[in-house]
């Protein structure tokens, strides 16, 4: 797997991509791809515009109207972090119905538990939480360790993703409230992460080589098929709608600070034990790769900050203390159950690509054929 560009190091204009990213490119100016792509993106759906808002009255009243009479009209993902906690006081102040989901796999810090709760109770939803067995989960996660593949995320948000999908069915909703969005999102190196991570497969070939052989009998998962059914015969949809708002996200903390009783984790996502010490130790020691730099960049993009506060932030360890670290260390051997050696094979095995393990890539080509065939047969139906 390359870990990083071929060719002497150089460094965003604009923003704080680096050639950590083995796919950067960069204009006679010096500015990367990524600021290019957003600056597009941007042009193309310009969050906060008149027409924008327009756009999302109308998909909320859509979804008010196809939810009448029933328990909830939408469904929303709730870690606790910024932007699932902003969309979940968001659908409130719009008078939604929703059902909050939130997988529960071992790993919550104590303050993510209590901020979840705090906006449970204050906004009044309901909470459906996803509970997999944690032998179950515990062997999965060291599978991908093992397997030394870059996106250990893959497999929580799989669960997340067939679990809502599953209860949208059951309980007749057709609409997913998404958080993502192209403010503090959009930027990030398709070699930092799996982005297909609907794909069953291959987190199916990974456990099936380093795994121990457990049958996974509660862990949520989600098929092509599934996925086409759900999508194309059941038309559920997902909405990103921090896409269509000036989001701001030094405005949204506080506004969820005050409304919601919400406490900062220091950084993005760390409101998972395991994400932060993924993302602040074993990826950097093991790639190089500093997900800040793609989280500050999003920002300097959006204009938030300035790239002079971001290059300043990228100096400032993530860890504060070597105690602090050593006490993550800890925790982490001790919670997955694994020795020392076992530790440091983890973090000095080469990395490896997801694509050296079996994909459903060809399936997804079928699922663009099919897309397309279905967008043909509707412009046929109501000439």
């Amino acid at each position: 797997m390359k870990l990083k560009k071929d060719g002497p190091y150089q460094i965003c204009t604009h923003c704080v991509m680096d050639t950590s990213d083995p796919d950067i490119e960069f204009n006679k100016d010096g500015v990367c791809n990524h600021c290019l792509k957003f600056e597009e993106l941007i042009k193309q759906h310009i969050p906060g515009s008149e027409e924008s808002l327009k756009k999302l009255s109308k998909l909320i009243e859509r979804i008010k109207k196809d939810g009448k009479g029933k328990e909830y009209d939408c469904i929303i993902g709730l870690s606790g972090g910024v932007d699932s906690s902003y969309v979940a006081l968001l659908v409130n102040k719009f008078g939604l119905r929703p059902l909050a989901v939130h997988l529960d796999n071992g790993w919550n810090s104590e303050l993510a538990v209590e901020n979840i709760e705090n906006i449970i109770k204050k906004l009044n939803i309901d909470l459906y939480t996803i509970v997999i067995d944690w032998e179950e989960f515990r062997d999965l996660q060291l599978a991908y360790l093992y397997a030394s593949v870059i996106d250990i995320e893959a497999i929580s948000d799989h669960a997340i993703i067939a679990t809502m999908h599953k209860l949208a069915k059951k309980n007749k909703i057709k609409y997913i409230i998404s958080g993502t969005n192209i403010a503090t999102e959009s930027i990030l190196p398709e070699s930092w992460y799996y982005k297909h991570k609907t794909d069953y497969r291959n987190i199916k070939d990974i456990y099936k080589k380093h795994g121990s052989g457990r049958k996974l009998k509660t862990y949520p998962r989600i098929t092509w098929f599934k996925m086409l059914y759900y999508n194309y015969f059941l038309n559920l949809t997902t909405i990103s709608i921090l896409n269509y708002i000036d989001y701001k996200k030094e405005n949204v903390i506080k506004l969820i600070s005050e409304e919601l009783g919400w406490k900062s984790y220091g950084d993005k996502h760390h409101e998972s034990i395991i994400t932060k010490f993924y993302q602040a130790y074993i990826l950097p020691k093991k790639t190089g790769f500093d997900k800040r730099r793609a989280h500050l960049s999003n920002l300097i993009c959006s204009k938030q900050i300035s790239r002079e506060i971001a290059l300043n932030e990228l100096t400032i360890p993530v860890y504060k203390s070597d105690l602090d670290l050593n006490n993550d260390i800890n925790y982490f051997k001790k919670k997955l159950e694994i020795s020392n050696n076992e530790f440091d094979k983890i973090i000095n095995t080469q990395p490896k690509s997801h694509y050296e393990y079996k994909t459903n890539r060809v399936f997804r080509l079928w699922n663009q054929r099919f897309k397309q065939l279905i967008i043909i047969l509707k412009r046929n139906f109501y000439k």
